[in-house]
């Protein structure tokens, strides 16, 4: 395969826009903007049965909606090939930030995660959720594909290095995500099946180090009840056994929106946050829950979909890695839930109360409209 490094770039849409309607003029994808929507009307749902009623979290979460979608839009006015050249220094900034939060940041509930720049704070990790596949994309976008054994080692250092800095904050979920990221990036680029093998391998063989020395105490407990939350129903293993609990009491078609009692009655922690799909569940039952997540499904359908459209290398890695890593938001957050993964403190995309993790989020979406409207129109 010839390489790729003097590939052009995507051309812009043509000044006739109108022909092909508002949102392609406004660079928005019509079905991946009517998915993310979709999936916000019912988080607002779900957020004002576990509020119990009140407005006040469907009202903070709406402006917290406003920002992202503002910023998802933002994001897509961004051709991708100035968003490729902007990225390693948008990458070395987010590392340098890192360092920075080690140095000097703010420690909150035990974890060093946020800078205070006086008049705001803010997360740095959210930034590599984003830098980290653009990063990769960028690397493998300029090389023969699929990657040799040391364009996979330097692949391996770029997603590794923040990786390891963010586990030391610490915050474990983050740092799945960026891991995936990166990896998908690399996956989709042709890594090929024994490389993976052989990762594979040594991820095993280092699992045992780092049990003992890579892992908080905190985090190994959260392993362990994972396997046997009922050897502590009331301390860490609460939150999983009130979920299932919840879950399983909704039944096939649930009690009926605002008729939960888990969440009313103060049983499910955290039911506006990590744990809303649990409040969810309950309400519409098994058939609401698989509703939700064929409509999760249409999104990440649609985000791969523009991968494959995708007319330059940067714009497929980039594309798919973004939509795969949605995935493991979803995966890992309704896994945890229902007691099949351990509990590691990720939201539930566009349900789950929250900003910053919602901003990153439609960010990435942003960036998934901006490689599919900005792609060369063929002549008819």
């Amino acid at each position: 395969m010839r390489a790729l490094a003097r590939e052009p770039l995507f051309d812009s849409v043509p000044a006739d826009t109108r022909r092909i309607g508002l949102l392609a003029h406004l660079h928005l994808d019509a079905p991946l903007l009517l998915g993310l929507l979709a999936a916000s009307c019912l988080g607002l749902i779900a957020l004002y049965s576990a509020g119990n009623g009140s407005m006040d979290l469907v009202e903070r979460q709406l402006i917290r909606l406003g920002v992202a979608f503002g910023v998802m839009a933002a994001m897509a006015q961004i051709p991708p090939d100035k968003l490729r050249l902007w990225t390693p220094p948008i990458f070395a900034a987010g590392v340098l930030l890192l360092v920075a939060v080690l140095l000097f940041g703010d420690v909150g509930k035990g974890a060093q995660r946020w800078l205070d720049l006086g008049f705001m704070r803010f997360q740095p990790s959210e930034i590599m959720k984003l830098s980290v596949p653009m990063m990769v994309a960028w690397y493998l976008s300029g090389r023969r594909l699929p990657p040799n054994v040391l364009h996979v080692l330097v692949t391996a250092v770029l997603i590794v290095a923040p990786t390891a800095l963010i586990l030391k904050q610490p915050d474990l979920g983050t740092a799945l995500l960026v891991a995936s990221s990166g990896g998908f990036a690399l996956f989709l680029g042709g890594l090929s099946w024994r490389l993976i093998l052989a990762g594979l391998v040594a991820v095993g063989m280092a699992a045992p180090a780092f049990w003992k020395w890579g892992m908080h105490d905190y985090q190994r407990q959260r392993v362990l009840t994972l396997l046997d939350p009922e050897s502590d129903p009331l301390g860490s293993g609460y939150h999983i056994i009130q979920s299932k609990i919840a879950i399983g009491s909704g039944g096939t078609y649930g009690k009926g929106w605002l008729n939960g009692t888990q969440a009313h009655l103060q049983f499910l922690p955290e039911s506006s946050t990590d744990f809303i799909f649990a409040v969810y569940a309950e309400e519409f039952g098994l058939f609401g829950g698989l509703a939700l997540l064929a409509l999760f499904g249409f999104i990440i359908a649609r985000g791969l979909i523009i991968a494959v459209g995708a007319q330059h290398t940067y714009g497929r890695l980039l594309a798919g890695s973004l939509s795969l890593t949605f995935f493991v938001y979803l995966f890992v957050n309704v896994g945890m839930v229902i007691g099949l993964l351990p509990v590691v403190g990720l939201p539930l995309p566009l349900i789950s109360y929250g900003g910053t993790s919602l901003v990153t989020v439609m960010a990435g979406f942003g960036v998934l409209m901006s490689i599919q409207t900005h792609r060369k129109l063929l002549s008819r």
